[in-house]
């Protein structure tokens, strides 16, 4: 596929929208819409069997939900991975890490946005205060056990297709371990 041209449609301090002509394989000729978002990172705090979660309200859905702490560089920036988890997790829990390691990378939903996140696993974790954003002000952390974590998938109160990823990652991770 050729892309023929690119025209941003739509712009603010999180993303831009743009509109690519392009050529097919077979020569015909098409449009994709492209939300283009700075890459984010994810962090799941684990200490022991429990998991630190962040609770805000999701406008796009108009809906509360949990989740890991995750997020990106203000005004569409690139930031290192692993310096960008390190933000968020104090900004959102106050949480400081004394270890963090890279899980993987997930692709936010390739179909349409370039966005893509890093998965990071914090722990030897030191309570803080959080730094929260002004768009973050109506958010709360709460730690929850395992268990709890999975019934809340089961249940559907967490469904932030990341966060359901990222534990996959973490499984994946701790199956590795010998």
């Amino acid at each position: 596929m050729d892309t023929l041209g690119s025209r941003e449609v739509y712009s603010n301090a999180w993303m831009t929208v743009r509109e690519d002509p392009i050529r097919r394989a077979d020569g015909s000729t098409g449009i994709y819409g492209v939300v283009d978002k700075p890459d984010f990172a994810l962090i799941i705090p684990l200490d022991g069997e429990r998991m630190r979660l962040v609770e805000q309200y999701r406008y796009p859905i108009g809906m509360r939900r949990w989740e890991f702490p995750q997020g990106t560089a203000p005004d569409r920036n690139d930031e290192v991975p692993l310096v960008l988890a390190t933000r968020e997790l104090r900004e959102e829990t106050g949480l400081r890490a004394g270890r963090m390691v890279e899980l993987g990378v997930l692709d936010v939903a390739p179909g349409m946005t370039s966005q893509r996140g890093r998965v990071f696993l914090a722990t030897q974790l030191v309570e803080g205060f959080h730094e929260r954003e002004h768009e973050e002000q109506d958010m709360r952390s709460a730690w929850f056990p395992r268990g709890e974590f999975e019934a809340m998938i089961t249940r559907g109160e967490i469904t932030d297709a990341q966060s359901i990823a990222a534990y996959t990652m973490l499984l994946l991770h701790e199956h590795a371990q010998p």
